[in-house]
């Protein structure tokens, strides 16, 4: 019974866990470029009372054995970084990814992150950065008097000046990263990821070539959180910690019979 109890404080552990994945995930329903996280359950040790395959007698052996489970744990996160709807901004400076691949974001402390976030603004000196003014990697700057931006697919980024009749020019290359374990990445706030080593190194290459999604201006990715599939999983989380709560109850009941009657 005191067995009991041990393994349900461990379920309710780890549904709790679970809980707090699941109300950080609607939280950021909202959340421009949010990829949602789920939570990964694992069983605990086993205690083997009595060895799958042992000998029973000189001609027989065990078919299972007796082996007895010491609970659950959640080991980790994993972030799913399926794509989200894209949404119309019509915002020139607003970006979206239509496939693999992040924006390189350079830190005031000159560490590189990456973001599937593309709202981005223009600095008092032209640049363009994030909404914390973290500037985007490769730098672009917007020159003055600019009347229309146009980012391509690919990524090119072309101005045309006011008072100059000449063709638009070319102000800038916006470039992407893919990583082979996108998983792997630290999340570390504020939309941003940092390289580990799970992640392996990014790969840097143009939009919409080489497997690289493509740019879409004047849009943005949404959050991938489904609100349905959440509040479902929010559901099944709930029945599952008032289970374990029964356990307990249970194995108090039984703990508090024999107390009462030896």
């Amino acid at each position: 019974m005191q067995s009991a109890l041990y393994v349900a404080k461990t379920g309710l552990s780890a549904q709790d866990t679970a809980l707090t994945t699941i109300s950080n995930n609607l939280a950021n329903v909202s959340t421009v470029g949010y990829k949602r996280d789920d939570a990964v359950f694992q069983d605990l040790l086993y205690q083997i009372k009595r060895e799958p395959g042992a000998l029973s007698s000189q001609d027989s052996e065990l078919p299972s054995g007796l082996q007895l489970g010491t609970g659950v744990r959640i080991v980790g996160t994993t972030k799913q970084f399926t794509q989200g709807t894209l949404e119309v901004t019509e915002q020139s400076l607003d970006l979206g990814i239509n496939g693999r691949g992040m924006f390189q974001i350079l830190l005031s402390d000159g560490t590189t992150a990456y973001t599937r976030d593309g709202q981005f603004q223009v600095n008092s000196i032209g640049e363009v950065v994030t909404a914390d003014g973290n500037r985007l990697d490769p730098a672009v700057t917007v020159p003055d008097n600019v009347a229309s931006i146009n980012i391509g697919v690919d990524g090119v980024v072309t101005a045309t000046i006011n008072g100059e009749e000449e063709a638009a020019q070319q102000i800038g290359q916006i470039d992407i990263v893919d990583f082979i374990n996108p998983q792997g990445l630290k999340a570390i706030g504020n939309n941003l990821f940092r390289e580990t080593v799970a992640s392996g190194t990014p790969q840097t290459g143009t939009p919409s070539l080489d497997g690289f999604g493509e740019l879409s201006q004047g849009m943005l990715e949404q959050s991938n959180v489904a609100v349905v599939e959440e509040l479902v999983d929010m559901i099944t989380t709930q029945r599952a910690y008032e289970m374990n709560s029964k356990v307990v109850s249970t194995a108090d009941q039984m703990l508090q019979f024999i107390s009462q009657n030896l």
